[in-house]
């Protein structure tokens, strides 16, 4: 049991140093490509919209992540307040791979738990089981989460139009207070 806990800790670690780089090269490109003829004014690169749909994806993880857990420690209030922050952010990505010509069409919010990218399915996976073992690891999973999205949050902003940046840096606010919030909940469990 402690094994099999290390592997998903380990796992989790390697998630939050990967960042939003290495993860667009390896699993987006098929997913992120817009139709074509689509010109909203300025043009990303393939990269560039790898990066828009991969946040968009990252969002539903932590929204996901909240609502699963949520309904598992239903005296924690944490998960409620912040997964309707989450729906936010996801729209707000949403609307930008919708502006840039990223094909969402793939991704049923509804489904709470099912994503396109196969990374983010394991990483929900992972982070789900590890959030099981008890609340303090499930507020240890919010946490986490939130690392990770402040970091890809922080590199996706890296050659992106100003209003692509402007929405993040404000994503990025959200998650610095989801962040605290997890934090002080740890720190009172």
């Amino acid at each position: 049991m402690n094994e099999k806990k290390e592997s998903r800790r380990d796992f989790l670690s390697k998630m939050l140093t990967t960042g939003v780089g290495a993860v667009t090269l390896m699993s987006v490109s098929s997913y992120a490509k817009g139709p074509k003829g689509t010109n909203p004014g300025t043009l990303l690169t393939d990269e560039q919209k790898d990066k828009l749909f991969f946040i968009y994806q990252e969002e539903k993880v932590a929204r996901d992540s909240y609502i699963t857990l949520g309904n598992i420690y239903t005296d924690e209030q944490t998960f409620a307040s912040i997964q309707l922050s989450e729906q936010r952010h996801m729209d707000s990505a949403k609307e930008l791979c919708i502006k840039y010509g990223v094909d969402v069409s793939e991704v049923d919010e509804t489904k709470v738990g099912e994503f396109v990218l196969p990374l983010l399915q394991t990483l929900y996976d992972e982070l789900m089981m590890s959030g099981e073992e008890s609340l303090l690891d499930a507020l240890k999973v919010g946490e986490l989460i939130e690392i990770k999205d402040i970091k890809d949050l922080e590199e996706a902003c890296i050659g992106m139009p100003d209003d692509v940046v402007s929405v993040y840096e404000n994503l990025k606010e959200g998650s610095l207070n989801h962040l605290e919030a997890f934090q002080t909940a740890i720190a009172r469990t």
